[in-house]
């Protein structure tokens, strides 16, 4: 349907899903199948997601994978918060992120409406 590598989109949230697994790197070892796991499980769920419902036959598949990566998203919201409140992010690489996770929730949001009125096209 799609080619997932030239939404907007999809690139965000892979660099994100990237940084993120850059950040997670310094956080304490004992979180290693933890938050760093959760955090970055939830990161790549947004970009697969995406990619996967471009990889399906119809708008409506493509509409329900993208309400997933947005759920994921959501999901991702809730541990940047942890990993602040933990002192595990710094408040500039939380609020950062956050900022990310917004713009790329909106970006879903967006691309959603589209492919379910059917007025995405392949450009």
């Amino acid at each position: 349907m799609q080619d997932f590598r030239k939404l907007a989109v999809w690139i965000k949230s892979h660099e994100l899903t990237l940084r993120l697994y850059a950040l997670t790197v310094a956080f304490p070892r004992e979180e290693v199948y933890g938050l760093v796991s959760q955090l970055r499980r939830a990161a790549a769920s947004v970009p697969a997601n995406i990619a996967e419902g471009c990889g399906r036959g119809g708008r409506a598949d493509m509409a329900r994978f993208l309400q997933i990566a947005l759920g994921s998203a959501s999901e991702l919201e809730y541990h940047l918060l942890l990993a602040r409140d933990l002192n595990y992010l710094t408040n500039a690489d939380h609020e950062a992120a956050a900022r990310e996770v917004t713009e790329i929730k909106r970006m879903l949001t967006g691309l959603a409406r589209r492919v379910r009125a059917g007025t995405l096209t392949d450009d």
